[in-house]
Parts: C-alpha cells; sequence; structure tokens
C-alpha cells in the first residue's frame, strides 16, 4: 500500500500529535517516515519579530536550532514506533510548496499533516497550508485532526 508517508511539522501540538499517529501508522503497514520543517528564509523588511530583532546570521542559527528540535521530535516518534525514518528542514516561504516538493522529490505516496481548523473569515483571511496541499496534491494527504 503506502511504502513511504511524509509527515510535516511546524512545531505545534497539534503537528505533534499528527507526526505520532503517522509513525504508528507507518508501523502497522510497514512504511518509512520521512520528517520535513519548512522555515522562513531572513528578511530584511518584514512583520516578523524574529527577523527584525536578529541579524541575517543570528536568525538563521536560531531559526535552524527550533527546526532540529522540530525535526527531533519526528525522530523521536519514528524510533519508539520502530521504523526507518529520513529528516528535512528546508527553507520556504511557502511550506505547501515545501510539502509537495518534498513528497515528489523523496517518492512519498502519503502525506499525513494537522489541521488548524481554521473556518469561516479567519480560515479565508490567513488561508491553511494543509488545505493548499489538499489543492495541489496529486498524492493521498491523510489530514489529522
Amino acid at each position: 500500500m503506502f511504502k513511504r508517508i511524509l509527515l510535516p511539522t511546524d512545531g505545534s501540538e497539534l503537528s505533534a500529535r499528527a507526526v505520532l499517529a503517522g509513525a504508528s501508522f507507518a508501523k502497522e503497514i510497514g512504511a518509512q517516515v520521512v520528517g520535513l520543517t519548512a522555515l522562513p528564509d531572513f528578511k530584511a523588511f518584514t512583520a516578523n519579530t524574529e527577523m527584525l530583532e536578529s541579524t541575517e546570521g543570528e536568525y538563521l542559527t536560531a531559526s535552524e536550532a527550533r527546526g532540529n528540535h522540530y525535526l527531533a521530535a519526528i525522530a523521536d516518534a519514528a524510533r519508539a514506533a520502530g521504523v526507518e525514518y529520513t529528516l528535512h528542514l528546508v527553507r520556504s516561504d511557502d511550506p505547501h510548496d515545501a510539502i509537495l516538493r518534498t513528497a515528489r522529490d523523496h517518492g512519498c505516496d502519503l502525506i499525513v499533516m494537522a489541521s488548524h481548523g481554521r473556518r469561516g473569515l479567519r480560515g479565508m483571511l490567513l488561508g491553511s497550508e494543509t488545505q493548499k496541499v489538499l489543492l495541489h496534491s496529486s498524492i493521498p494527504v491523510l489530514v489529522y485532526r
């Protein structure tokens, strides 16, 4: 059935739950896990307070440490489930593009990701990375709520 499952994370509690469910599912079906976190590039002009308060080098170092922390949670879940895994930290201002590109580049045949469940005007204005992945993905996407 599925051989390689992409588990993207943004470090949120909802993503952490989706990662655990995805790793458990991978164990049940004998699949491998591909872990991913996508971090934005540094911009001199931004509303992101982390970037405003840092030099480019400081921001990149701090964000990479944060991304590695997110990926460590995927590694822990995969090890606990006893499944093979690889981890990828990418720079992208469009997480849904990074998710789709990573799935394609690493031969994933399923994406398991969380949904924050925004609805109505808030959901329309903020958009949803999960919704964008669902819209543009050519492979199945399992949304964990």
